[in-house]
């Protein structure tokens, strides 16, 4: 297994304030990781010491075989970047863009002109290249910046929360190249809120308070929790989960989902529910990230 991303510890300070916190990081080439967690998790931090942009305090790591610590410059070329912020010059076009990240890769000649058109192609911009970028969807914004960030064909590309405030139809069409730039060998950390958008990842982790409080596959981090999940409906899901807590029956974690109450229960409690009716369903990644964020939540709060 050749690895992408292999950090040991990686810890980040500000002052007194630990941003992250000894994080073991085991990336697979040509897979598309998904990196969920709350604003403020640490997600970010991580993201910039990874592409050499900030320097870790403690800890180390290798991203495409290349030194966080001493081997910065050497990774900055080998990958493709795209900030939770839109960074592109707005008065300018979507081609004058381009243009400019190309100069910024030493693109030139016919190797420059190919990239442009594929890029163009790639991202369905090509009757939007003469366009001011100013005046583009969220959506095409959010494409023009990926195109900008592979325009060298980087090995790793990293993605801070890409679909954020874009529409349905533009967040499937920026997923579907994704997929295909994975297709084609391209290593993808990807940060995102979209539990739908962690479902199609090879792998998964959770951070929280700067720490990485689980991954894996989805399949492994649906397996990992026990019990059973139980799903029961209610015009008043407080006053249902009260009835339950008076009658005393133990369970490991509830919380409001939509109109209904998911509990997390053990098998050998089932029997008392006999008063409320119940389905029991296959936990979604929603599910797994609510319990393990509130899980690491009573962690810290001890």
């Amino acid at each position: 297994m050749t690895l992408a991303i292999d950090t040991q510890n990686l810890t980040c300070r500000f002052g007194d304030f630990t941003a992250v916190d000894k994080i073991n990081l085991k990336i697979k080439e040509g897979n598309i990781y998904g990196f969920l967690g709350p604003n403020g998790s640490g997600k970010s931090t991580t993201i910039r010491m990874l592409c050499g942009i900030l320097t870790p305090t403690s800890g180390t790591g290798q991203v495409l075989g290349f030194d966080i610590l001493q081997e910065q410059e050497e990774i900055k070329k080998h990958i493709g970047y795209m900030s939770q912020k839109f960074s592109l010059y707005a008065d300018m076009t979507v081609r004058e863009n381009l243009e400019f990240y190309a100069g910024m890769y030493s693109l030139t000649g016919q190797i420059k002109k190919e990239r442009m058109q594929e890029m163009l192609h790639m991202a369905n911009l090509e009757m939007k290249e003469n366009s001011l970028t100013a005046t583009l969807s969220g959506g095409i914004k959010q494409r023009l910046a990926l195109g900008c960030a592979i325009l060298h064909r980087p090995k790793m590309l990293f993605l801070d929360e890409p679909t954020g405030g874009v529409d349905p139809k533009s967040r499937r069409l920026f997923w579907e190249i994704i997929y295909n730039l994975a297709a084609q060998g391209t290593t993808i950390l990807v940060t995102t809120h979209f539990m739908d958008e962690a479902e199609h990842c090879d792998a998964v982790g959770f951070i929280y308070a700067g720490k990485l409080v689980a991954t894996g596959t989805t399949g492994e981090l649906k397996a990992s929790i026990s019990g059973k999940l139980l799903s029961l409906k209610s015009e008043d899901s407080l006053a249902l989960l009260a009835q339950i807590q008076q009658a005393e029956i133990p369970y490991e974690d509830a919380y409001i989902f939509g109109k209904d109450l998911h509990i997390l229960m053990a098998d050998k409690h089932l029997t008392r529910l006999q008063n409320w009716p119940y389905e029991i369903i296959a936990p979604t990644m929603e599910d797994v990230f609510v319990h393990y964020i509130k899980f690491q939540t009573k962690e810290v709060t001890k």
